[in-house]
């Protein structure tokens, strides 16, 4: 059974799985991904399905993604996963760039793919996702399920409620988040529950060179007004 589910489910009579012990398999896991993941900077973090196929649209644009930020001295850091990931992954590899997967133990994936040249697997969720936030300046991204949904949300409340700044976040396919992009405007943003203006905090493209171009043209901005401030 899956440490998530373990912590998630009610009370347990064996001791090695009551909270305690969870508390400190949780630590352990945040001071191993911060150990293995230290120095990664400049990263972004490429998030798609793993469903994907490699004779998919989506699948070669990831792996211009990969092969872009690559070529700019940016890290690819994905899922590490099969799919989309594995395709970031690969373009990244292949352009001679350190591409990153930052795995979780599933019943249906059968661990890191074969371009990751810098990885780890977690356990837990939650730990993952902070990693993802905590390395990346800037997300990408392409179509995906539950999981993408989740991360994508995940950094739009961040930056939202400014836990984190300068973020740039992109989204590929305009056919694919078009209706999702349509509900947030006329039927979230009309009934109040966010502002008109969190509706600037992420940006769709069809074009993978402009999402990459649009990261980087933020995190140029970012630096500059770092810059500015330390002056």
């Amino acid at each position: 059974m899956q440490l998530d589910r373990y912590l998630l489910s009610g009370p347990q009579e064996d001791f090695t799985h009551n909270d305690v012990w969870r508390v400190l398999r949780i630590q352990s896991e945040f001071v191993s991904g911060f150990g293995a993941l230290a120095g990664i900077s400049p990263a972004v973090s490429v998030f798609g399905s793993a469903r994907t196929s490699e004779d998919s649209p989506y699948y070669e644009q990831a792996v211009r993604i990969g092969q872009r930020l690559a070529e700019a001295g940016l890290i690819t850091i994905t899922g590490g996963g099969p799919g989309i990931m594995a395709a970031a992954n690969k373009g990244a590899s292949d352009a001679g760039g350190v591409s990153v997967g930052l795995g979780i133990e599933l019943p249906f994936e059968t661990g890191l793919n074969q371009w990751v040249n810098k990885g780890i697997n977690f356990r837990y969720f939650f730990v993952r996702k902070t990693m993802f936030v905590k390395y990346s300046q800037g997300f990408i991204v392409l179509p995906g399920g539950f999981g993408t949904l989740d991360e994508l949300f995940e950094a739009l409340t961040l930056v939202q409620t400014e836990k984190i700044t300068g973020f740039p976040i992109v989204l590929l396919g305009s056919e694919y988040w078009g209706g999702m992009v349509e509900w947030l405007t006329r039927v979230v943003a009309e009934e109040r529950c966010i502002s008109p203006k969190d509706l600037n905090l992420f940006t769709v493209t069809d074009d993978p060179d402009e999402a990459v171009d649009i990261v980087i043209s933020a995190l140029m901005d970012s630096r500059a007004a770092t810059d500015a401030k330390g002056q």
